[in-house]
């Protein structure tokens, strides 16, 4: 399992949440909503430090990173982070 992320979901991170190097940003499974593989449970993010990260990328210093214990949510799957121009939003697939 990897994260995958595109320049223009990179350049959202930048832009709105004001990450720089140094920061770490966590994709958790999140109690509420859907997705592909387990309803009642959706993607969420936050700025956080890793404990027991599974799954780290780095770009610039910054550190995005699943922990061991959310993996379950991404059921054997990649993470594909892109933005989405038309909602003006991050997209989320799963390969």
């Amino acid at each position: 399992m990897k994260i995958v992320m595109t320049d223009q979901a990179l350049n959202w991170f930048y832009d709105e949440m004001e990450v720089e190097a140094g920061d770490s940003i966590r994709f958790y499974a999140r109690y509420g909503g859907a997705n592909p593989f387990h309803e009642g449970f959706s993607l969420g993010m936050s700025k956080d430090d890793p404990l027991n990260p599974s799954t780290v990328l780095q770009h610039n210093g910054v550190t995005f990173f699943i922990e061991e214990d959310d993996v379950w949510l991404f059921n054997g799957h990649d993470l594909i982070v892109d933005f989405d121009k038309e909602r003006d939003e991050l997209r989320y697939e799963y390969r």
